[in-house]
């Protein structure tokens, strides 16, 4: 019994989202539920004219026929429009059971208000929102209303006409529901759709910053490693060698010391520098074959190796991109750092060249070399990440105690 009556209130009861759901947006529904009140109050206004003029009803028999449209009012007011509004199954089920049995008693009082089920069918689907509920509302109520006039209430038709209309207008007004439920759960359905591609969306985005922010801390991890990193290396290196130096030869300590305090500023500049996203202090004002020669300069002093540097190379080449230019001098200074603690090099040959499409820095020394394919070096992959972003490549040509050379080529354009 208990499986029954669940059945039953499945096809009953007015389930919130059943199948159904708003169009397709807030502004369209809206307007069609004002629409609703409007013709719902017009049509009222209209069957209260009817009664009142005594066109539909005796004279005696206005009191109860008003009585039964006055409950329609106050049902239509208190449950039916919140209903069509959507989210109140409740409302909707008192509101279903007050029209069936106001049409009933209707059917039986004054069957020329039967006009009203114009009304009234619709009002089921919209309340509703689902085919199978929808059907059997509209069964229900096209079978009470008809009761009256079949059982003779109504004068001037014969059983068979009242039967004929009373299956026409169902017929019709379950194509019509069947049709507005079809409306209704495209709608939804369109609804739940672009709600996904909102999400989608939203998600994308999400995920497009957190690729950002990635790609932002790993640049910022390679400047800190191609400027900061490097110049406390050479510090420490200048540090050691002054205190060593020191008790023996006091001027040349002081000229470590010298080197130590030019290295902190420009650590100290390219750390502002990094903080505010500009371009390398090195390329600041300078070209870039003044960048290296200040950068090859400055490593000969820090290690005194014998550096030799060639940049006529790129007389004539139209200018590079600061990215580009960026690449070439953070190339320079990641091969010079790997000279300066794993070489063992006797001298270095810094080179700026151009071949073809193509713009490059090597930096080669005479030292113990390794073995490229059994050695990974963090900086080196850096720096090849580096380099590929601008469309560039990085070359590593060594072998033991062959030296090492490194290319950093970029294309120009």
């Amino acid at each position: 019994m208990t499986a029954a009556r669940r059945r039953l209130a499945a096809v009953l009861l007015p389930a919130a989202g059943d199948e159904g759901g708003e169009p397709l947006s807030a502004r369209g529904w809206s307007a069609t539920v004002v629409g609703m009140h409007v013709i719902s109050a017009a049509v009222w206004t209209l069957a209260l004219a009817s009664v009142l003029s005594g066109e539909v009803t005796a004279p005696g028999e206005q009191g109860p026929v008003l009585a039964v449209l006055g409950v329609l009012a106050l049902s239509y007011l208190l449950a039916g429009a919140p209903a069509v509004a959507g989210g109140h199954p409740r409302r909707a089920l008192v509101h279903l059971v007050v029209v069936v049995a106001s049409f009933g008693l209707l059917g039986w009082l004054a069957p020329g208000l039967l006009f009203l089920l114009f009304l009234a069918y619709p009002q089921v689907w919209f309340v509703v929102q689902g085919r199978l509920t929808g059907v059997a509302w509209t069964v229900l109520l096209a079978v009470a209303s008809a009761i009256g006039p079949v059982s003779g209430a109504a004068s001037g038709s014969t059983t068979l006409e009242i039967l004929r209309e009373s299956v026409v207008s169902l017929a019709f007004s379950l194509a019509l529901g069947l049709w507005i439920s079809h409306v209704l759960r495209q709608s939804a359905e369109r609804a739940d759709l672009i709600e996904q591609l909102e999400r989608t969306r939203s998600e994308l985005a999400t995920a497009e910053r957190e690729r950002g922010v990635l790609a932002e801390r790993e640049r910022l991890a390679g400047e800190v490693h191609d400027t900061l990193a490097q110049g406390y290396t050479s510090i420490v290196v200048q540090a050691q060698t002054a205190a060593a130096l020191l008790p023996a030869d006091p001027d040349a300590a002081r000229e470590r010391l010298a080197v130590i305090e030019e290295v902190a500023r420009d650590n100290l500049a390219e750390a502002r520098a990094v903080v505010a996203a500009f371009r390398p202090v090195a390329l600041d004002g300078s070209t870039l074959v003044e960048a290296l020669q200040r950068l090859a300069s400055r490593f000969a002093r820090e290690t005194g190796l014998a550096v030799r540097v060639d940049t006529g190379a790129l007389d004539g080449v139209p200018a590079l991109r600061t990215d580009e230019e960026v690449v070439l001098l953070r190339g320079a200074q990641e091969a010079l750092t790997n000279v300066r603690r794993h070489a063992g090099a006797t001298a270095v040959v810094l080179r700026l060249a151009r071949v073809g499409a193509q713009v490059s820095v090597h930096v080669e020394d005479d030292g113990v070399g390794f073995d490229p394919s059994a050695v990974t070096a963090s900086g080196l992959e850096g720096l090849r990440g580096r380099v590929a972003q601008v469309g560039g490549e990085v070359d590593v040509a060594s072998a033991p105690g062959a030296g090492t050379r490194v290319t950093v080529r970029v294309p120009w354009s």
